[in-house]
């Protein structure tokens, strides 16, 4: 997000990359800081009529939207996947787009009744109470690159359920699918009135952060400081899902088999590029060897999708400058001692920037690629010999998003869950989020990889206590009479 939201800015032009081929295929026009304020102005006067809806009325239009975005899945899918470079989370994203929609559509009446308090008072018993819910007006929502699509989309659906007008940034590293979802959007009038996507650079996300009210922001840990601080600045909300450095555990008593299979799929899953991806791994030092051993194999059984992007599991990288950053991180690791068992550093093919499962043994802490976010498809294994060992290795970080626990029982795996400092822990596998998506659990990030996380529908609704006297109103002069006689 850029520190210049202050200046406007007048509309300019903006090159895509295509992350297969690695040449500027699309150009976008970045909105003028003006043109944002109006748009939000916009849909803040459209949002009266909407939020005062039932929220009846809302599932009707929010289903309607789901069946459009059905009709649209093939273009949708398309476009997220050049945005993507055919990763595999585009593959799904519609559809997971969908069962969110219809799954929050029938929870929403529940979950707003909950949400309200009414009664009388204990003190008073002449005097009731009540809740009003009364949805932010305009909801922005800036999303990230690694899963354009998806996380844009998937949180723009709480807020629309509760009664907010929404605004969609995107990464402008992959805003192809904009184009499709708006059509989507179009075809619901009543839709089309309260949500809207932009796309453009940092500087049209830190003008929707001047002029919304409330900020759902997926991103890196530095942009994620620069919207929170400017939402303190305006008072308002901000909801943020920043990075990770997520770690597994693997016990002694553990299926190797198994483990080395979730974390590949933990490590590798969409190019390692998803904030709750496993990058870092610590394996008791008796099975430390047998484990490398089949890690390495089954790291071996992943394919890269090149040049058939229908063919193998792992795509190139979305964005160039990660990349770099992933290399720089195996320079890194070399050069203090570690050794990398397979894989190696990013490989130029087609022009696409790619990278093979790599395994590493004899790392540490004092490497980057233990400490820092690599957002790659690496898997770092270093040794550990106690249970409070592995447990203070996976806790000494400043992230705190996700964690995994593989161990002989769950019993055990579960004991040690317990005590990391992680979000979201899962037992006996990894990479088990998506799991979560749509039961209601939202759980707080811990650390620096997030705040304010509990974004379903209630955390767009400010609510209004409302206080009525059924009884005789008193009276200050008698009450003093009453006093002192």
């Amino acid at each position: 997000m850029s520190n210049n939201s202050e200046k406007p800015s007048a509309e300019s032009s903006l090159p895509i990359r295509n992350p297969r081929t690695g040449k500027i295929d699309l150009q976008i026009n970045v909105p003028a800081t003006s043109e944002i304020a109006s748009i939000c102005a916009r849909l803040r006067a459209k949002q009266v009529a909407w939020g005062r809806t039932p929220i009846a009325y809302r599932i009707e239009i929010m289903k309607k939207w789901a069946q459009r975005l059905e009709v649209h899945r093939a273009a949708l899918i398309e476009a997220d996947s050049t945005d993507t470079g055919y990763g595999q989370i585009s593959r799904v994203a519609p559809d997971m787009i969908i069962g969110s929609i219809m799954r929050t559509a029938a929870v929403a009446p529940a979950v707003c009744e909950q949400a309200r308090r009414s009664g009388t008072s204990p003190h008073s018993p002449a005097i009731r109470f009540d809740t009003n819910l009364r949805p932010y007006p305009v909801a922005g929502i800036i999303g990230p690159w690694n899963a354009p699509l998806m996380l844009s989309t998937l949180h723009a659906v709480p807020p629309l359920f509760a009664g907010c007008a929404v605004i969609v940034k995107p990464s402008e590293i992959a805003p192809r699918f904009v184009k499709p979802i708006m059509q989507a959007i179009s075809e619901v009038p009543e839709l089309a009135e309260v949500l809207t996507y932009v796309v453009g650079d940092g500087q049209t996300g830190a003008a929707i952060v001047e002029n919304a009210d409330i900020i759902n922001f997926t991103g890196s840990v530095p942009n994620g400081r620069k919207v929170a601080e400017a939402c303190a600045r305006r008072f308002i909300p901000a909801i943020l899902e920043l990075g990770g450095k997520d770690p597994a555990i693997i016990t002694e008593t553990a299926d190797l088999r198994a483990a080395a299979k979730a974390v590949v799929r933990g490590a590798v899953t969409s190019t390692g590029q998803v904030c709750f991806s496993i990058e870092r791994i610590y394996v008791q030092e008796e099975i430390h060897d047998a484990f490398v051993d089949l890690l390495a194999q089954e790291a071996e059984r992943v394919h890269l999708n090149y040049p058939d992007p229908t063919v193998g599991q792992i795509g190139p990288y979305i964005a160039e400058r990660q990349a770099a950053i992933v290399d720089e991180h195996l320079d890194d690791a070399v050069r203090q001692g570690a050794k990398i068992r397979t894989g190696g550093k990013s490989e130029n093919l087609g022009g696409g920037l790619y990278m093979r499962p790599t395994v590493l043994t004899d790392v540490t802490h004092e490497m980057k690629i233990m400490v820092d976010e690599t957002f790659g498809p690496v898997m770092p294994v270093m040794r550990y010999k106690t249970e409070e060992d592995a447990i203070r290795l996976a806790n000494d970080t400043y992230f705190g998003l996700s964690a995994a626990v593989i161990a002989g029982s769950e019993a055990e795996a579960r004991r040690i869950g317990d005590q990391l400092d992680a979000g979201l822990v899962s037992l006996q596998d990894t990479f088990l989020t998506f799991a979560g998506f749509g039961v209601g659990l939202q759980p707080d990030s811990f650390k620096f990889s997030g705040m304010g996380s509990r974004a379903g529908i209630t955390a767009y609704f400010r609510r209004q206590g409302v206080l009525i006297n059924s009884g005789e109103v008193a009276s200050l002069a008698e009450e003093q009479l009453q006093a002192v006689g």
